[in-house]
């Protein structure tokens, strides 16, 4: 599909123009391209899965200089190049060149039908055609990326569209303007100029690079010392990491954007972190059902947990949600007997994947549960231990296809429940 679109669109460019190619507009291309490759080259990671660059400014602000389809060929070569240079695999590489030439072809052509003429031939600024171009260029760049995502991973394209552009939209607006700086930087300075802009550019990689790393320091220090307090308890192990896999499948349930959905993956991951304390040591490592005076002081582990959540100040507002996490639908949980929509969402939710979670592992005192079963106790502690419209949400939608092959891969259930069997189970 991307192929597809990616041709028409160049053949549209070439119909829209083929006039020659002036040597000054040869040397614009190259040098915008050619610091958008070494952009590509110099691709930070933004995940695990997944990588960023700045080349879209200087590839863009080439477009604008030289708004032709001679600008889409040098880009694309560019992406070929890279794609050789970086090893990828034929359908990666095949996707990303024909997604640029798409992309980048749309751009040129929205911004030419709206009247935007060369910025490298003395045009001014056109508000209309350069909002315009720049918008449609992020808005089919976006789209691509996550309907390839969605397409692969099964899921909607909305859904990856959100999770994908959370926290990059502010990026973006604020990114708009650059192409038009660094082009127009270009025509006072010609190559001089060119050569200057790498530090700019260094200087804005080096920007986001620094916040990923800062940002992936902390989710593994949080996730060390989650790994430190379940290391007390070998029955519990990895249950925070899964309770927080679960907790965004269900966030994704419910509607929640990427951003939501990241910051109740942090609260899943801490819900348990009060345990640390010593008092809880001797209680987690005892093989049999717990006392009354036992449970007594494992209820109040969300207490604790919130404590130590709100220590850390960019955290604290999901305290609420650690606190509440085993607060009951009725108002018979705990800590503070809270009922119905007075409960926190996140807390709702984690409260969901907790529960799956307990119920789909090996304890000494019970074997796991199928997801048949799982799905019945579920469905029948709507309205009382979960919220109900959560239930119908993770229940009767698709998505409970992927938090059962998410259960299945991360538990140890019975084998012989299958996610075919749970969905046709009534």
């Amino acid at each position: 599909m991307a192929v597809s679109a990616a041709a028409l669109v160049i053949a549209l460019a070439l119909a829209s123009t083929n006039a020659p190619l002036p040597t000054r507009w040869t040397v614009a291309i190259s040098c915008m391209v050619g610091w958008g490759f070494l952009a590509q080259i110099l691709r930070h990671r933004i995940s695990d899965t997944s990588t960023a660059s700045i080349a879209s400014i200087p590839y863009l602000a080439g477009a604008f200089l030289v708004p032709n389809w001679q600008s889409i060929v040098v880009i694309v070569a560019a992406e070929s190049l890279v794609g050789t240079l970086k090893k990828r695999p034929p359908i990666k590489w095949v996707f990303n060149v024909a997604q640029s030439a798409m992309t980048f072809g749309i751009t040129i052509l929205v911004y030419r039908e709206l009247g935007g003429r060369a910025l490298l031939d003395g045009a001014g600024f056109q508000l209309l055609p350069y909002t315009a171009a720049v918008a449609v260029f992020f808005a089919a760049n976006t789209l691509a990326v996550s309907g390839a995502v969605a397409i692969s991973e099964r899921r909607s394209i909305s859904e990856v569209w959100r999770a994908t552009t959370r926290g990059g939209l502010v990026y973006d607006f604020l990114s708009a303007p650059l192409p038009y700086f660094f082009a127009i930087f270009f025509v006072a300075k010609g190559v001089v100029g060119a050569i200057l802009l790498a530090a700019p550019l260094i200087a804005v990689r080096q920007v986001f690079l620094t916040a990923w790393q800062l940002e992936q320091a902390t989710q593994d220090l949080l996730q060390l010392m989650v790994k430190a307090i379940e290391a007390r308890d070998p029955y519990t192990s990895g249950h925070s990491q899964r309770v927080q896999g679960y907790s965004v499948i269900i966030g994704r349930a419910a509607g929640l954007s990427g951003r939501q959905c990241e910051r109740l993956g942090k609260a899943a991951l801490l819900h348990d972190v009060g345990k640390i304390h010593e008092m809880y040591a001797p209680i987690l490592r005892k093989p049999d059902k717990l006392t009354e005076s036992e449970w007594a002081v494992m209820k109040t582990h969300p207490i604790k947990s919130a404590e130590l959540v709100h220590t850390v100040s960019h955290l604290r507002d999901v305290v609420p949600s650690v606190r509440h996490h085993h607060e009951n639908w009725d108002g018979t949980g705990y800590p503070d007997a809270l009922r119905g929509e007075a409960i926190p969402l996140f807390s709702r939710i984690i409260a969901i994947a907790d529960t799956l979670d307990a119920m789909t592992t090996h304890r000494p005192y019970r074997s796991a549960r199928t997801l048949e079963q799982v799905r019945a106790e579920l469905a029948v502690m709507a309205g009382k231990q979960f919220d109900p419209q959560l239930c119908t949400a993770v229940l009767n939608g698709p998505f409970f296809d992927r938090l059962a092959q998410s259960v299945v891969a991360n538990s140890t259930i019975s084998p012989q429940s299958s996610t075919k069997s749970v969905l046709r189970t009534a």
